[in-house]
């Protein structure tokens, strides 16, 4: 048998225009304005055009990122990338508006697929998602150092039309996600940090994410918990972002 190779590495090109639209339900969100703030930072360092709405109802959502679409198939210059950051409580599969309606994530995702965005095809799309996905609180579990448990869940192939997209929710499935009333959310706050101070592939820099928030405790109701979050890929190439 022959050795392994090492794979090939292949880059996406982002020479390109970085479009970012952040989309923030801030009224019953205390430490909402901090992460806006990181964010805001972030994409400007990471050389983003970024748009923020904030308190927007559910119709305004996918409104909102209609908009976007249009905004990014009408650039002048080719787009190298688009970011969407969603902050808002919401359950599995759904975010609230201002106006307590629920709008679905997968009609928000749809929008810049690569059948409903030119611009974006074979475009890596990031969408960042800071809410709850459903009720659970995790105390955290005792792991000997050198156990290792591995999951594999059957997921269904996905037709093209949703490649080049990364979805990273600040929670795995059933979850809540947690913010500090004052200095924002572990979740938003730890990946601007690593953003900013960390060069890498995109998903390298996420396990980083990972890794700092798995060794991280909340208090919470007076208990410690544990909150990690979950990441999605169809992306085909590396991104790097500096």
């Amino acid at each position: 048998m022959n050795d392994p190779q090492p794979l090939q590495e292949e880059r996406y090109d982002m020479s390109g225009a970085r479009l970012a639209l952040t989309l923030c339900v801030t009224k019953a969100r205390e430490g909402s304005e901090a992460d806006l703030d990181a964010l805001e930072q972030m994409f400007r360092q990471l050389r983003f055009e970024s748009t923020v709405k904030r308190d927007p109802t559910a119709q305004q959502f996918l409104d909102e990122l209609e908009k976007f679409q249009q905004l990014i198939d009408s650039w002048e210059e080719p787009v190298s990338c688009a970011f969407v950051v969603l902050m808002a409580h919401g359950e599995e599969g759904l975010l609230k508006g201002e106006d307590e309606k629920m709008v679905k994530l997968d009609d928000l995702f749809e929008m810049l697929n690569n059948k409903n965005c030119q611009a974006l095809r074979a475009k890596p799309k990031v969408y960042i998602i800071q809410a709850c996905r459903g009720e659970h609180r995790d105390l955290g579990e005792a792991v000997g150092r050198d156990e290792m448990v591995m999951v594999t869940k059957e997921s269904p192939y996905t037709i093209p039309t949703y490649t080049d997209a990364l979805h990273v929710y600040a929670t795995v499935e059933g979850y809540i996600a947690y913010r500090h009333d004052v200095e924002g959310s572990c979740f938003i706050q730890t990946l601007t940090e690593v953003f900013m101070t960390r060069k890498g592939p995109i998903l390298e820099l996420l396990t980083e994410v990972t890794r700092r928030m798995a060794e991280a405790e909340l208090m919470q109701e007076g208990k410690a918990r544990k909150v990690n979050p979950e990441i999605q890929t169809t992306l085909r190439k590396r991104l790097y972002l500096q």
